[in-house]
Parts: C-alpha cells; sequence; structure tokens
C-alpha cells in the first residue's frame, strides 16, 4: 500500500500508511486530500499537513472548545475562525447556553467535503439551527463586524498560505475588541517542541494584546510529533485559575472523551522545559 508523507520541516517527516484515497482535488484555496487509515481511520489533510483524523480529533477538539467555553461559564455567542471539518462546531454546540455558534471559513467547499466525507468529525452540526456559516475571509471578518462574542477559537490552518495572517498582532487585537467583557480567545499553536519559533512569537504577540495572555497544552497523536498547544487570551487571569472543583460545578456535556476538569486544570500546567521556552523572548530564537 502507499503512504502518506508530511513533511513538515526538511529534517524530520511523518508517514502514514494510505489503505485507500477517498477523495482527493484542488479547491480555489488548497489541495484537500481525505483517504482511509488502519490506524486513524478517515484522516484529512490539507496541502500536505494532516487537519484531523476520525479516531483521534477529539483529542484536538474537546480541548480547543470545552476549556474556553467551560471556564467562560455561560457562553451564548461563539465565533469559530476556520475549522471547516466542522469538529469545533459539533462540540461548541453541545453546550446548551450556546444561543449562536458562527463559523467563519475562507474555503465553502472544506464544508461540502466534510459533509460528504468525514461525517464522524462534523456529525449534524452544519445543519444545527444555531449554527451559522459564513464563506469569507477571518480576517477582514474580525476587523469589519460590529457583532461581539464570548469566546473567539481559531481553528485555523498552519501559519503559511491562507492561514499566516491569523497569527499576527493585528488579527489578535482585532478579535479582543469582539469580545464580551469575560470573554476568551483560544487559537491552535503547534507543537512548541517543533515549532519553538512560531509558539514563542505567538505568545508574545498575544502578550501585547491581552492583560491575560497564556497558553495550555495536550496531546494529538496524528500530529506532528503529538505534543500540542493553544494559545490562551483574556484580561481577567481568574478564568484561567478555576480549580477542578470550580469547573465539576459548571454545566460540562456529557459523553466527553477527552476533556474533564481534571484535565482542563492539568492542561495548564507548565513543565520546567515549557515555562523556560515561554519566557524566552523572540530575539532568543536566533
Amino acid at each position: 500500500m502507499p503512504w502518506f508523507e508530511e513533511a513538515y520541516s526538511p529534517h524530520w517527516r511523518q508517514s502514514i500508511e494510505v489503505e485507500h484515497i477517498v477523495h482527493e482535488e484542488r479547491t480555489d484555496f488548497q489541495t484537500v486530500l481525505i483517504f482511509e487509515s488502519a490506524v486513524f481511520g478517515r484522516v484529512l489533510a490539507l496541502d500536505g499537513l494532516i487537519q484531523t483524523t476520525e479516531r483521534d480529533e477529539f483529542f484536538y477538539h474537546e480541548m480547543i472548545t470545552h476549556v474556553p467555553l467551560v471556564a467562560h461559564g455561560s457562553p451564548s455567542d461563539v465565533l469559530i475562525i476556520g475549522g471547516g471539518d466542522g469538529g469545533a462546531l459539533e462540540e461548541v454546540l453541545k453546550h446548551p447556553s450556546v444561543r449562536r455558534a458562527t463559523l467563519v471559513d475562507l474555503d465553502r467547499r472544506m464544508v461540502e467535503l466534510s459533509r460528504d466525507f468525514l461525517p464522524g468529525i462534523c456529525g449534524g452540526a452544519f445543519d444545527d439551527a444555531r449554527a451559522r456559516l459564513l464563506f469569507t475571509d477571518g480576517l477582514a471578518f474580525v476587523a469589519e463586524t460590529g457583532e461581539s462574542f464570548d469566546v473567539v477559537i481559531v481553528d485555523s490552518t498552519d501559519p503559511f498560505g491562507p492561514g499566516e495572517s491569523l497569527f499576527e498582532e493585528q488579527f489578535y487585537a482585532n478579535c479582543r475588541a469582539r469580545l464580551r467583557l469575560g470573554g476568551v480567545l483560544v487559537h491552535q499553536g503547534g507543537n512548541p517542541f517543533a515549532e519553538w519559533p512560531r509558539f514563542v512569537n505567538s505568545r508574545h504577540r498575544l502578550a501585547k494584546v491581552f492583560r491575560d495572555a497564556s497558553f495550555y497544552w495536550g496531546t494529538v497523536p496524528s500530529y506532528y510529533g503529538g505534543l500540542f498547544a493553544f494559545g490562551w487570551g483574556a484580561d481577567d487571569p481568574a478564568s484561567r485559575e478555576l480549580s477542578a472543583a470550580e469547573l465539576a460545578a459548571r454545566p460540562i456535556p456529557a459523553g466527553l472523551r477527552w476533556y474533564s476538569p481534571a484535565t482542563h486544570v492539568a492542561s495548564f500546567a507548565r513543565p520546567p522545559w515549557l515555562e523556560a521556552l515561554d519566557a524566552a523572548s523572540p530575539g532568543q530564537l536566533a
């Protein structure tokens, strides 16, 4: 059988055996490959990089959504930038307090392909009456809209091509302007071991915008290196410092497979190596 090789770095690659190709095409914005894997089920790759898989998507989607939503306590309006696979949208809509979840993705075709080929990831999220789908540039949307949100989730592709502008300071500033009092922004932050310059630079950009700029972390088996960070931006550090008991007293969707109050608290714990990396300045990265 052929192998899919993800060449994220010129010095480090990973390969997954391909049982068969489910779908492949070039949209107006990116190359989409969906294939079947014995280990991961259906795998989605965009421009040669793995985005999500059927069997481990909950490691990622539960952490990028339930950590900020439970920390907020009663989110009503949630904005997702990117996330055309629908995995984050499905998790957000598990919260009964959510009145509307707005998903802004540049590529309409990605949503169509997810409906057709990745129902195990998106479920019925796109058809939920509370879901609003906007196919436009997320950068322009947050800069121009007059709407406000309780939580903003940046579920973008990696910082190349269409996703590059979603890691800049101005974008974070525009997101903060859209947040209501007590609001939280989270974004996918990549692997801090394999991509430490990106991790440190992103943290410093967040710190220029939010009074409480931090990160939490977890693991995603199909992602390059497994370790994965999520950027956190808020103005009140209290929302980041809740105990497991305080979190457990809040509404938490049933049936989750990764998120719990205990994993929530643990995700903010920092091994000394990550603590030192987080304290680094961009000038130290050469």
